[in-house]
């Protein structure tokens, strides 16, 4: 490992952190939490509703965390949770019309500006920073989860 890669990988962490300050800014100046955000951003989506667990997985969030989200969104009637009837275990959590109303004009912004940000790009760069993007997260996840630093 060169300190050409070293300086590299820091460019580039830097850079997703700053997404994600941007993000958790974004969602606090509109009333919410980043996690939350990307729940609601999810269900906005998702017109017939999806499970639990598809939300976490969408999000890359726990079970708890989901569930606490879904907790809130509920109370507030911006959620229903209907049991599915060939598996009980499974619940369907779908916007209300006040869901909706609550984050729409907050997740089509959001949405629109990912959409103008990587249309800024030719094709053959979006392309490029999809593969390479993809690449880095697995070999950062094989990395991460070996045990030694060989």
């Amino acid at each position: 490992m060169t300190k050409e890669d070293k300086k590299n990988a820091y460019l580039y962490c830097k850079f997703r952190d700053e997404q994600f300050a941007l993000y958790d800014e974004y969602a606090k100046r509109h009333g919410m939490l980043m996690k939350t955000l990307l729940v609601v951003n999810a269900l906005f989506y998702a017109k017939d509703g999806m499970t639990q667990t598809e939300i976490c997985k969408r999000t890359f969030q726990s079970k708890q965390t989901v569930n606490l989200i879904i907790k809130n969104l509920l109370s507030d009637d911006y959620v229903t949770v209907t049991e599915v009837v060939e598996n009980k275990r499974n619940k369907i959590v779908q916007m209300t019309d006040a869901g909706r109303a609550y984050c729409e004009k907050v997740v089509r912004h959001i949405t629109w500006a990912e959409d103008t940000a990587m249309s800024m790009f030719t094709m053959e760069e979006q392309k490029l920073l999809i593969d390479l993007s993809r690449t880095f997260t697995k070999n950062l996840t094989m990395l991460v989860n070996q045990e030694t630093e060989d």
